[in-house]
Parts: C-alpha cells; structure tokens; sequence
C-alpha cells in the first residue's frame, strides 16, 4: 500500500523541557538505558510540530501519546499539560498516562486519570530482573507482587488498558497477570524488548511471547526494536515482526514509532519503511489492520 497507507502511531512521546518536569531529561545524569547515551533527547524539546517534521512523507493520521517519565510524584499535571498541548495542536489523538500501582494513593490517581476525555490506557514499567539469569519470581514491585496486583485491579473499575513495559524473561508473569484478571488488556511494549539477536537470545524470547499471546485479553506494539550501532534495516528486524505477527495474529498486533526515543538510532522514514516492506506480503486489509485499525480498537483516538 505504500507511503499512502494512513497511520495511526500507537507509542510517540512529546516533552517540553523548559517545565523541569522529566528527571531523566533534566540534568547532566543519565539513567541506564538499552540504547546508551541518550543526551541527544536532553538538547531540545519534542512538540507536535517536529513529530510532523519528522513523519513528513507518511500518512500519519493520529497519534497515541505514552507516558513520558514525567516526575511520578505529579502523574496527573502531565495528564493536565498533555490535555493543553491536544487543544491547542490537535495532538495527541488518545492518551497513555502515568500511575504507581503500589502507591497508597492508586485509587485516587487512577480516578483522576479516568477523568481526563482522552485517557484509555495507564504505563507502569514494573521493577525487572537485568537479565534472564537473574530473574526471581514475584519480587517486590513486579508483575506477581502482590501489591503491585492490587492496585492494577482497580484499571477495571475505570475500563482502562494496561500497557506494559517489560524484558521478555517476566512475560510468564505477566500472562498469568492477564489470565488471572480477565477484564483489563494488556498491551506489551516495545515487542517484549528482544535486545539479544542471537539465534538462542530470540528462541528464548519468542517460548515467553508465545505464552504471553496465549492469553486471549493482551495485545502487542511493534516498536522500540532498534539495534544499537547497527541500521533498521528488513533484513535486521525482519524476524521479530513477522514471528510477533504470527504470535499475536493481525487484530492484535499494532505499529508505532517510539518517537522521538527511537530518533536516537533510525530515523522514522527507515523504521516505517521497514515495516512496510516486511509486511508488504500480506493483503491490504491485514495491513490496514496493522498500521490503522488496531490503534483505533483499542485507543480509540479522538
């Protein structure tokens, strides 16, 4: 279909640093990171007018806003800033907000985010293990702790989605997450983050993405799958969309750019690109699905 195709950008950022609000923005620390140094985000601001500079030639129709680290301590004055930045630019399109499942005040944040017209769905990344070798089932703050399942219980309450941010190793607890309350979907980040490319590093990932899939009430972004020092190229990323396709099915996977963190290693002209030629096989309607309809399923942009 072609740069024609319309899209709807499930996972994109904007900031504005001038508010001091972002801790891994502000400052001359940096927090660990898959992709390295990431100074070059800390440079500039990110507002609706350089995402459409940097989309230009696509037919990107709406966008999904994500959570963007924003101090935790205020999740709603994001919510708020966001709210003002889609009337006076028209994007976003839906949001992604920030919440603490373990915090004594969930309940109250979680109310105050449902309020908002334009939330569907709420970001946690859970405390995570560094590496499968050093996984450790149901530690405090991850997806078996039992704190951690109390607070997200209450997304039912507000119908509001999960999206999820985690390495593969803790994608069995997150299926059992899902299996064990039904009612709320969880939307995987960032493809179950598949860093390692080896020929075990993506048997291993792909045996916990097909165990996560198998929950009928979850849901995938193709995203956040750039290589350091390596191009986004078919060829390199060809592998993770097609299995995660096959994994999830059509009507539940979703393309998005991680933009503008993933500016740091490939422009959205290559990852887009890529995508389409990796998916070209497939009919229109499948790719309608993947770039557009899916979005608009479980985001619902306005």
């Amino acid at each position: 279909m072609g740069h024609d195709l319309p899209i709807i950008d499930a996972h994109q950022h904007f900031w504005d640093l001038g508010l001091g609000q972002h801790p891994w923005l502000c400052g001359d620390e940096q927090i660990p990171f898959r992709y390295g140094d990431y100074s070059a985000l800390k440079e500039r601001n990110y507002l609706p007018a350089d995402y459409l500079r940097d989309t230009e030639g696509f037919n990107v129709v709406k966008s999904i806003y994500m959570e963007a680290e924003w101090d935790p301590a205020d999740p709603l004055g994001e919510t708020a800033w966001v709210m003002d930045l889609h009337e006076r630019t028209g994007f976003p399109h839906a949001v992604i907000g920030q919440a603490w499942f373990i915090a004594d005040d969930i309940e109250a944040v979680l109310a105050g985010q449902a309020t908002c017209p334009l939330m569907r769905s709420i970001r946690q990344k859970p405390v995570a293990a560094p590496s499968h070798d050093a996984f450790q089932p149901g530690i405090p703050g991850s997806l078996a702790d039992p704190t951690f399942r109390a607070g997200y219980a209450h997304l039912a309450t507000h119908g509001l989605h999960f999206d999820l941010q985690t390495p593969w190793w803790h994608l069995d607890e997150a299926a059992d997450l899902a299996r064990d309350i039904p009612d709320t979907t969880i939307i995987l980040n960032h493809t179950g983050l598949p860093t390692d490319r080896s020929p075990d590093g993506l048997v291993a990932w792909r045996a916990h993405m097909e165990r996560f899939a198998a929950v009928p009430n979850t849901a995938v972004k193709i995203s956040g799958i750039c290589v350091p020092g390596e191009a986004w190229t078919a060829e390199l990323n060809r592998e993770v969309v097609l299995r995660t396709i096959e994994l999830f099915g059509v009507d539940r996977t979703m393309f998005a750019s991680n933009f503008p963190v993933d500016k740091l290693v490939a422009g959205f002209e290559a990852i887009y690109s890529g995508f389409m030629t990796i998916v070209a096989d497939i009919s229109d309607d499948d790719q309608l699905k993947l770039f557009h309809d899916n979005a608009v399923k479980y985001y619902r942009p306005v």
